[in-house]
């Protein structure tokens, strides 16, 4: 077969591993390019332990460019705004285009800000790099005494953890005016089997809660709810539904009534066989599954073994993912959650059982210079 290139958009879970693979073993004839606008990509099960202060930056991120060049792969420090199928193209945010023979999507997702007023007053905790420098200012106007209420959207798993691990760091600050953290939910109830846990927590913790009552919109003073109610914030983060980004669909792409790119059992676009995709921005068909970093992760091995294949003439591998996966939420300090199905155990064991698993996981690409 004549040279081909694998284009590589986004530096997730699921594409690290690609390029850990490729890396460990080359495919003779096959060059990647990596298009990822950073060169840390950080790891979501340590996201909540960086909040808190329990992990350093470089603990919790993964840097992309050694990967890359032990693959033998290009890197374009760049984003993906657009594709070109009809030329095999991405368009990247300075408007070059970068060619390629097979694509492999793996760009994530962002939290729901339909909202009205919600780009003005809130803050996404996707991307990542933009809420966390959000998060520094935050911190240092709090220690300032310049914080009265930090509100966050969104009563998920992830954004119970976030709420939690910014009580702790916050705590740990000491600032002289404590600021108080407020949860807002269109949720009734904190996510099943694990909820009385979570909220004995957020209980511990003082939080104030407001479920059942989803936002409505919101302005400078805070957060509107749905029937009339306000929440009033100095400082609002949305951990809200995902929500996929719109020029996937523009593409052309066969996507589901969200957005998020179908794929099928081989990780593979039905609509275009060259185009492959993992982690949250794609929907597998006919396996419904939640939006976590535990299933991107078991999407590496595959989509690396699928990738290779089709650039080489293989066969392609199905990835059938689990029912249901073990979920290890944080909760501020150093304590955890266990969930997996209707089993839900918790303690300060859970989450040294966590931080051992997630440096394990992190190990697995760090290369020596």
């Amino acid at each position: 077969m004549s040279a081909r290139t694998i284009m590589l958009a986004g530096g997730g879970h699921a594409h690290v591993e690609v390029l850990r693979r490729f890396g460990a073993s080359p495919a003779p004839g096959v060059s990647i390019v990596l298009v990822s606008p950073d060169r840390f990509t950080p790891y979501s099960g340590m996201l909540p332990g960086l909040v808190a202060g329990h992990y350093a930056h470089d603990e919790a991120h993964i840097d992309l460019d050694p990967l890359a060049r032990l693959a033998g792969g290009r890197v374009v420090r760049d984003r993906v705004v657009g594709l070109d199928l009809a030329r095999r193209e991405a368009l990247t945010g300075s408007g070059e285009r970068v060619g390629f023979d097979i694509a492999s999507l793996d760009v994530g997702s962002a939290p729901d800000m339909h909202f009205p007023g919600a780009r003005e007053h809130a803050t996404g905790v996707k991307p990542v790099d933009a809420f966390l420098a959000r998060w520094t200012e935050v911190r240092a106007a709090a220690i300032a005494g310049r914080v009265g209420r930090i509100v966050v959207v969104g009563g998920g798993a992830g954004g119970v953890e976030v709420l939690l691990a910014m009580h702790h760091r916050l705590v740990r600050d000491d600032p002289p005016r404590m600021p108080r953290l407020v949860l807002v939910s269109d949720r009734s109830n904190l996510p099943a089997a694990a909820g009385r846990a979570l909220l004995a927590r957020l209980v511990a913790a003082g939080v104030e809660t407001h479920l059942g009552r989803g936002a409505e919109r919101f302005d400078a003073d805070g957060v509107h709810l749905e029937g009339g109610a306000r929440v009033a914030a100095d400082i609002v983060f949305c951990a809200t539904p995902a929500t996929a980004a719109p020029w996937l669909a523009a593409a052309g792409l066969a996507c589901d009534p969200r957005g998020f790119v179908r794929v099928d059992d081989n990780l593979r676009s039905p609509s275009h066989p060259f185009v492959f995709g993992a982690g949250d921005c794609v929907s597998q068909d006919g396996r419904s599954r939640p939006r976590s970093g535990v299933y991107a992760v078991r999407q590496g091995p595959p989509l690396a073994a699928n990738l290779r294949a089709a650039a080489t003439g293989g066969a392609l591998a199905r990835y059938v993912p689990q029912e249901r996966a073990l979920a290890l939420i944080s909760t501020g300090g150093k304590h955890a959650v266990a969930v997996r199905g209707r089993l839900c155990v918790a303690g300060r064991w859970v989450w040294r059982w966590k931080d051992c698993i997630d440096r394990r996981f992190m190990r697995r690409y760090r290369v020596d210079a």
